[in-house]
């Protein structure tokens, strides 16, 4: 089976390398905390404004506020600040902690589709910032779905495969 970052690649048409462009430069350092909070309250004003109720649904046990720090806090660590989602969430560990959501290829678009928006709103986002940001925004996005139809698939066959119970067999 190919690795989930290949198969990102594959699925998002963004190679593993552009996406992690993002780390060449210190982002945080560029862009500074207000950006990402910027950007994070643009994001989330989409989402819960979207006319897609089954995307809207996705987010309906989270606040507003929750999701927007959740998001600029990761974003923030990810891209070159300081630790601020691992002190008060801990490892982000993306696939476990998007686990009970339903992460689709559909859900994915819609994702970015926002974030896409958002960028464009965001003030003070440079172009070499915005097209960093969006290659791995697209490539963690399909990262997640083949993460969640890995896991999916595990699912399946540690229940009915090889060394599980086996319709039919006890």
């Amino acid at each position: 089976m190919q690795s989930l970052q290949r198969q990102a690649s594959c699925m998002s048409g963004v190679r593993q390398e552009d996406a992690l462009a993002i780390d060449g430069v210190n982002l945080y350092e560029r862009l500074g905390f207000d950006t990402f909070v910027q950007l994070s309250t643009n994001f989330y004003n989409n989402v819960y404004s979207d006319d897609q109720q089954w995307f809207r649904s996705i987010f309906a046990n989270s606040t507003k506020d929750d999701a927007i720090q959740n998001q600029y806090e990761f974003f923030v660590q990810r891209m070159g600040g300081p630790s601020l989602y691992a002190h008060r969430k801990g490892n982000s560990a993306l696939i476990a902690r998007h686990g009970p959501y339903p992460v689709t290829e559909r859900a994915a678009a819609r994702w970015l589709f926002h974030m896409k928006s958002a960028l464009d709103q965001t003030d003070d986002i440079d172009f070499d910032s915005k097209t960093r940001m969006f290659n791995y925004f697209k490539h963690t996005a399909f990262f997640l779905v083949a993460g969640k139809e890995l896991t999916n698939h595990h699912r399946l066959v540690g229940n009915y495969g090889v060394g599980g119970k086996h319709m039919g067999r006890a």
